[in-house]
């Protein structure tokens, strides 16, 4: 517990210890300020905000006043495409790559922050507008096509997509995977689309699929097996993820602390999200579940 503690004080002062402690390491240390301009990450952000601005263009233009998209879901995808860019571009991804509490923000942010956004921005239809006519009802007609359809029910299912999401964060959190992914570029971007990719079809399921008592469970289920990961971390007595860690003491921690830092982001901001989303889920199934605003008392006692 004394470890969890310290691990929780030290926590928000991590970004600054980074760059306080930035001058410590060798002369590459000074490009912290520059952004990732990776074009396997650039190009798909890139495109995913031109194809929406286009899309949203053509709609606004082809409905009338008052029936458009409603502001709420393109100020969702807004957030959630900046959050996602926020995660891969700026330099929260350089240190990602020499600090794995920084890593651990990362994730989480493309996990549990821009994946929901993304999701309740229902950006699906916007997406299919700005193709050409010819290709928008050529994809309409493959999603609409029994097979895509058999496949879609089975993998967009709240209980595969948990699944499939919990395998995704367990499998890339075994040391030898996480390592390897941080010494080769092409599994770095592996890694990075199947927490993206798992995460969005998790909150499809849960926000668009399941029922709200189902995706209650479903979702203290991710925040308890993520929880259970983030305590190996933070109370392992020995550094387990040694070539992620080992940059940490030019930035005033001990590969220990870095990841002791970062199973406590895992274990608890992050379990902070599932857990508040499982909570508005409950708050609403309950209410849903009660007598309709205006029922006579009467009414009510006939109905029980």
């Amino acid at each position: 517990m004394r470890v969890v503690l310290r691990a929780c004080v030290a926590l928000p002062l991590c970004a600054a210890v980074a760059c306080a402690h930035a001058h410590a390491e060798t002369a590459s240390l000074h490009d912290a300020s520059r952004w990732t301009w990776d074009p396997w990450i650039v190009a798909p952000l890139a495109l995913a905000l031109l194809l929406y601005a286009l899309g949203l263009l053509r709609l606004t233009h082809r409905t009338a006043p008052g029936h458009g998209l409603r502001a709420g879901y393109t100020a969702a995808y807004a957030c959630g495409w900046i959050a996602l860019a926020g995660a891969l571009l700026s330099p929260l991804h350089w240190y990602g790559e020499r600090l794995f509490s920084m890593h651990m923000i990362e994730h989480e942010i493309v996990m549990a922050v821009a994946a929901p956004l993304l999701v309740l921005a229902r950006p699906a239809g916007v997406l299919l507008w700005a193709l050409p006519r010819r290709a928008r009802l050529g994809a309409g007609a493959a999603w609409r096509s029994e097979s895509v359809q058999t496949m879609w029910r089975h993998v967009a299912a709240p209980a595969s997509a948990t699944l499939l999401h919990g395998l995704a964060i367990w499998f890339w959190h075994v040391p030898a995977a996480f390592d390897a992914a941080v010494a080769t570029t092409s599994l770095h971007r592996l890694q990075h689309l199947c927490f993206l990719s798992t995460a969005l079809l998790f909150w499809w399921a849960m926000l668009r699929r399941s029922a709200r008592g189902p995706a209650m469970w479903h979702l203290f289920i991710t925040m308890l097996h993520t929880g259970i990961l983030g305590a190996l971390m933070t109370l392992a007595p020995r550094v387990l993820y040694r070539l992620q860690t080992q940059a940490a003491p030019a930035f005033g921690l001990t590969a220990l602390e870095d990841q002791q830092l970062a199973g406590v982001i895992m274990w608890v901001p992050a379990g902070t999200v599932y857990a508040g989303a499982a909570l508005v889920l409950a708050a609403l199934w309950i209410r849903g579940a009660g007598p309709a605003p205006g029922t006579p008392l009467a009414a009510q006692r006939s109905g029980a």
